[in-house]
């Protein structure tokens, strides 16, 4: 497995080695033995969730503030611009982000660690994504930042107005969001 450091630097991408032939393919998603020596990471996944999106969706940008999580994720049908934005006051990068296509063809994955709002676009019909999260969902705890706050300036690859939840839509912006500290 490759992994190379983002443009927020704890952001990681990972590649994984895939074997093909004729008959279709096969990688390892994840070894947390592995997962620990390329990282430096010491991440104990406790939940696994499985998303499915029609093209041109918008999820995010959610985060915890408390039993905040850290996620592991890829793409196994489709494609999205995945997104991570530093909402660590004392960070360096605070307000800061960065985005990549994941997709079932390049299968390669993004760790995102607790302290980051995540979102994502669906680029294709019926994109499925999984994702490992370090900490268990608490609702009462999630946060959503806005998705289209002009100070975060993200520059989604839209084809005309995004899908979004209600709760999306009510996304405060960065300058008034509770963040981490």
């Amino acid at each position: 497995m490759k992994v190379t450091p983002g443009a927020l630097p704890e952001v990681l991408l990972l590649e994984p080695r895939v074997f093909g032939d004729d008959r279709g393919f096969f990688l390892e998603s994840y070894n947390k033995r592995m997962f620990r020596e390329l990282t430096g990471v010491t991440a104990e996944f406790v939940q696994d969730n499985h998303s499915r999106s029609a093209r041109n969706v918008l999820r995010g940008l959610h985060y915890q503030l408390k039993q905040a999580q850290g996620k592991l994720i890829r793409v196994v049908a489709g494609e999205i611009f995945d997104v991570a934005v530093d909402l660590r006051r004392s960070s360096p990068y605070f307000g800061r982000w960065m985005g990549l296509n994941l997709s079932s063809q390049n299968k390669r994955m993004l760790w995102i660690p607790a302290g980051f709002a995540h979102g994502f676009l669906a680029l294709a019909d019926s994109t499925e994504v999984l994702y490992k999260t370090t900490d268990y969902y608490a609702p009462e705890h999630e946060r959503c930042v806005a998705w289209n706050d002009p100070d975060i300036g993200i520059e989604w690859p839209l084809t005309g107005t995004p899908l979004v939840s209600e709760k999306d839509r009510r996304g405060v912006v960065l300058k008034v969001a509770e963040t981490f500290p």
